[in-house]
């Protein structure tokens, strides 16, 4: 059985053509919607927008592994350990998520003007 605890594992993984081929029947099973949104009441879709600056599409979701790959090798391509998640639901699941809004500054005033 395969071991993915190196990043170069890992990466060779990722680059595989049965994951490639397998990420894409995920998301379409998941109709190229975040699963963790959709369970919150929310959506977030695929948009397919093109972005200049890295010359390719945006990405919007991804597909996760439930159990990660590290822990349950033996379920890297099984289906039933696989959900479509949008980038910022990912990111809050793996701990990478930062609240942009709290940098906002505040207002110096917080009396209304009339």
């Amino acid at each position: 059985m395969a071991e993915y605890k190196t990043k170069q594992q890992k990466r060779k993984f990722y680059d595989s053509r049965p994951w490639k081929l397998l990420r894409e029947d995920i998301k379409e099973r998941d109709n190229y919607e975040c699963q963790e949104c959709k369970r919150q009441g929310g959506l977030t879709i695929d948009t397919n927008e093109y972005s200049e600056s890295a010359k390719r599409k945006k990405i919007v979701l991804v597909v996760d592994h439930i159990k990660e790959i590290e822990d349950y090798p033996e379920l890297a391509l099984d289906e039933d350990n696989l959900q479509t998640l949008c980038v910022n639901c990912h990111n809050k699941k793996h701990g990478r998520y930062v609240d942009y809004s709290l940098w906002r500054k505040k207002p110096k005033w917080d009396d209304e003007w009339w």
